[in-house]
């Protein structure tokens, strides 16, 4: 029987950003956002995304704000894995600067605008390097529903968990410029890799995902 993989991407993202990643062998869910309630917390959304994973013991692979979710959805499951992928265990591994702008509320100063067209700043971030790369950035950020985008913003900012659950395994890369590599602790940093990792430095990631999936307890 095929091992259960649940998948969470980022901000709105969906599988495309995975597309080439390796995941044979195993079966696959991608994880739907769903449209958060007002006022909604992201312990409560994450309690209903529950519904979507219908497996014993399964392995969550989260990416960016999707790592945050997985990180939330394992505290009420048991997991085989919890891979997280240019994301964040904890509270403290977001950037202090995020924290101040939403203890603030700075971040919601940001033009709606802004956040959902690509441009030479976004594709700087993310580490889009070619063509390709940027074309699907930009179609990602247009496809990302409005209310969804303002509130995951919020929760990154103001996230408050501290204790980081069992069975933990994080990839960073070091020119992360979203999510800084000094901020945070992970078991494997890619060299040069980005927040748009999963694109630009997939073999490696898929090398470094291969060997972690087939790790016997």
């Amino acid at each position: 029987m095929k091992q259960e993989l649940y998948i969470f991407s980022g901000l709105g993202a969906d599988e495309r950003v995975f597309q080439r990643l390796d995941f044979s062998g195993f079966s696959v869910t991608y994880i739907r956002w769903i449209t958060p309630h007002s006022g909604e917390t992201i312990e409560q959304y994450s309690t209903r995304l529950l519904e979507q994973i219908t497996s014993m013991k399964p392995i969550l692979i989260g990416l960016s704000f999707g790592g945050l979710i997985a990180i939330e959805v394992a505290k009420h499951i048991d997991t085989e894995q919890v891979i997280l992928i240019a994301s964040a265990k904890s509270k403290t591994e977001i950037p202090f600067y995020y924290r101040v702008a939403g203890l603030f509320g700075l971040h919601k100063l940001l033009p709606l605008a802004f956040l959902k067209h690509s441009n030479i700043l976004t594709q700087w971030f993310f580490g889009a390097r070619n063509m390709f790369d940027r074309q699907l950035l930009q179609q990602i950020l247009k496809d990302t529903e409005p209310i969804f985008l303002k509130w995951a913003i919020d929760k990154v900012v103001r996230w408050t968990n501290r204790p980081v659950g069992k069975n933990v395994f994080h990839i960073h890369g070091t020119s992360d410029r979203i999510l800084p590599v000094m901020f945070v602790s992970c078991n494997v940093r890619i060299k040069n890799g980005g927040h748009f990792m999963t694109l630009t430095h997939a073999d490696e990631l898929n090398l470094i995902l291969l060997q972690q999936l087939s790790r016997k307890e």
